[in-house]
């Protein structure tokens, strides 16, 4: 008898906990994470020694990019380019132990000031390394004014951000991390956070094995993981590659078309996305138009405060492109057939009336038809290619566990939905 009661006030008491929990959770409106187990702080993380994909080890133990493309000498520059055009220089040389340590900080929300989130939920592997959204979501829920831009190849690139005010990952990287409206961390905060947690200073001991075990954690090296891990994101085997490296029956004959037209003097989108990147990596104003009822966005006159710039965004890579709706800086247009319409609807026509903008000479008006924009559709689609698509981590340093951008609070609900749709 004893045993039955002991056992009824076990379980009544596991019911009086859950409930509490239950309306702690919804009165506070939050998204509840819960820990994957107690002890993962504790569990030993073993980082990897070899290099990921699109990589190779040296003697040095550095990590050095190797592709296809290196056997081409001549860099594409400003305009239509070839085919088989070498690369820029990526920022490799980064150690196999670096690269690991930053995949884990990359889907870490312990990054963040509460705990929400992490570099991967604005970053999302499943969303192209994009988030969906028209522009992001940071901490507390707060609306951002552009959108997650893909961070695929992002270590060729010379300009980041979508103003082009950023011009290393690692000042990329310390951007949202201590922006009071994304990660809303402070140096000093993420600092204290990680030296606290055992698994990452003996982690970060292991990715910089030159200075003393004993030494805390510094930003620098935080910094310097998570760039090693972005440098390492590599998307160069699309079928369209395959085709610029002699493969032709890589593509389709609707798609052949569609690259002819986006290499054409007619259509001229080869002139700003330049293969092999589709980039050139140039400013450019091209007077794409905000959301209904958003202001003007001045885009890079802001942080070269120059007005010749008004408007002005880095002209993204195509990589991937069809992972990536809704496109543009704001989320514009949700569909590439959307986007690709507005280069055939005339230069300016979507410019604000009081706004006078230096818009880009190649944007004209092709006046391309229905199905030269479907073929254009087409090609876009042939530059997808994920093959190197990183792990996600099953347990992370913090044992905290990888929110899911899913979970949203009911008070948000309807704001998200809004842009999802």
């Amino acid at each position: 008898m004893d045993t039955k009661i002991k056992r009824f006030t076990l379980f009544l008491t596991l019911i009086i906990v859950s409930v509490i929990v239950l309306v702690f959770t919804k009165k506070n409106e939050k998204t509840a994470y819960i820990l994957l187990n107690s002890t993962h702080e504790y569990q030993k993380i073993a980082l990897k020694s070899t290099c990921p994909p699109g990589f190779k080890k040296n003697e040095k133990n550095e990590c050095v990019t190797v592709t296809l493309y290196q056997q081409y000498h001549k860099n594409n520059k400003a305009g239509m380019g070839g085919l088989q055009s070498g690369l820029p220089e990526n920022r490799d040389g980064f150690s196999p132990q670096q690269i690991d340590l930053g995949r884990y900080l990359f889907f870490d929300p312990i990054l963040s000031a509460d705990g929400t989130i992490s570099c991967a939920s604005c970053h999302d592997p499943n969303q192209g390394f994009s988030d969906g959204l028209a522009t992001s979501i940071g901490i507390g829920y707060q609306k951002l004014k552009r959108g997650a831009p893909s961070i695929w190849n992002v270590g060729f690139f010379k300009k980041l951000f979508w103003d082009g005010r950023s011009n290393n990952l690692e000042d990329q990287a310390a951007g949202p991390l201590f922006a009071t409206n994304e990660m809303g961390n402070t140096p000093e905060n993420l600092l204290k956070t990680l030296n606290n947690i055992k698994n990452y200073r003996e982690l970060f001991a292991k990715a910089f094995p030159t200075r003393a075990i004993t030494d805390a954690i510094i930003l620098d090296e935080i910094l310097t993981s998570i760039t090693a891990f972005e440098a390492s994101l590599i998307s160069l085997n699309s079928r369209y590659d395959q085709y610029a490296h002699g493969y032709h029956d890589a593509l389709s004959a609707k798609e052949k078309e569609g690259m002819n037209i986006f290499r054409s003097f007619v259509a001229r989108c080869a002139e700003c996305h330049t293969p092999p990147l589709f980039t050139n990596q140039q400013i450019a104003i091209i007077g794409s138009p905000e959301p209904e009822g958003v202001s003007f966005d001045p885009g890079a006159e802001i942080p070269f405060n120059d007005k010749t710039l008004r408007g002005g965004f880095k002209v993204p890579s195509l990589r991937n492109i069809e992972k990536t709706a809704p496109y543009m800086h704001s989320g514009k247009f949700k569909t590439l057939r959307e986007t690709v319409q507005f280069y055939t609807n005339g230069r300016g026509h979507a410019v604000p009336k009081d706004e006078q903008l230096l818009i880009h000479w190649h944007i004209w008006e092709p006046q391309l038809t229905d199905d030269e924009l479907d073929r254009l559709v087409d090609f876009l689609k042939t530059l997808t290619d994920e093959s190197f698509m990183p792990i996600i981590p099953k347990t992370l340093p913090s044992g905290k566990a990888i929110p899911n951008k899913l979970e949203i609070s009911p008070k948000n609900k309807s704001h998200i939905r809004k842009q999802l749709f």
